[in-house]
């Protein structure tokens, strides 16, 4: 919401005294800032769309399919979706306008699957976003989990780590990654409620409160698994948009960080 000062001038026989000094103060319902989200559709992409509309921010999602969530929200007829691949995508219409780009784009599968949903699909958005002139960009990425280097070598963080690479090699100064461990909230699937809260909820808080017993662990291949905590998909949200507002908050992001941005982002 943009509050607009008019100075307000006119003339009449009857009027010698100017008025120009009486302001008049419009206020416009006008959007800066317009963002486009490639996977709105999905957990946590519906989270950042979400988000982002109840920040007053203009909202475009990109997703295969059908382009637009099976279920019914207040929040959803006030993003513009649309149907597409990132590979196949006309930039020139997704991207007008745009202010930033967040993608939540990721999956499972075998090797070669991995590696081009993870990686050549998010490294394609971020070259094109630069190519557009789009000046900031979010990329959804992983927590490393502290794993060996022979797991860390999977089609999966392969994938994930050359997108991040690409942000931060196209996006110096204004690139953002966050990197979430097990995402949990209430998830969607074709009209049905997956409550991924009611093992996410839990676990966080008890991992949070043996966290000072847990550290010594933390140098241990693979402790993260075990070790740090999930994180809601709204603390995710929430702190993509923060990454918007600030403009000093680039680069790379741990769970704990994330979740001191989201709630930065909700004051």
């Amino acid at each position: 919401m943009r509050r607009i000062t008019v100075n307000n001038r006119y003339a009449a026989s009857n009027i010698t005294e100017d008025s120009s000094s009486v302001p008049i103060d419009v206020v416009a319902d006008i959007k800066t800032e317009r963002i486009v989200v490639l996977g709105g559709t999905g957990f946590v992409g519906s989270a950042i769309c979400k988000a982002a509309v109840s920040k007053g921010i203009e909202v475009v999602s990109l997703s295969r399919w059908s382009g637009r969530p099976s279920y019914t929200d207040s929040w959803i007829d006030q993003v513009t979706w649309m149907a597409g691949d990132v590979f196949y995508a006309r930039w020139d219409e997704v991207l007008v306008g745009a202010t930033a780009v967040i993608s939540t784009l990721g999956g499972f599968g075998n090797e070669e699957q991995m590696k081009k949903i993870n990686g050549e699909a998010n490294i394609l958005a971020v070259d094109a976003a630069k190519d557009y002139g789009v000046p900031k960009f979010v990329l959804i990425s992983v927590h490393d989990y502290n794993l060996p280097s022979f797991l860390l070598s999977s089609g999966y963080f392969t994938g994930k780590r050359k997108a991040e690479s690409e942000v931060l090699s196209k996006y110096p100064s204004s690139g953002v990654v966050l990197r979430p461990t097990f995402i949990y909230g209430k998830r969607k699937v074709d009209g049905f409620e997956i409550p991924l809260d009611l093992i996410g909820e839990p676990l966080e808080r008890l991992l949070l409160a043996a966290e000072r017993f847990t550290r010594p662990l933390a140098s241990l291949p693979a402790s993260d698994l075990l070790l740090v905590p999930p994180v809601r998909v709204d603390d995710v949200a929430f702190a993509s948009i923060y990454a918007l507002k600030d403009d000093d908050f680039f680069g790379v992001f741990t769970v704990e960080q994330i979740k001191e941005a989201a709630a930065k982002a909700r004051d």
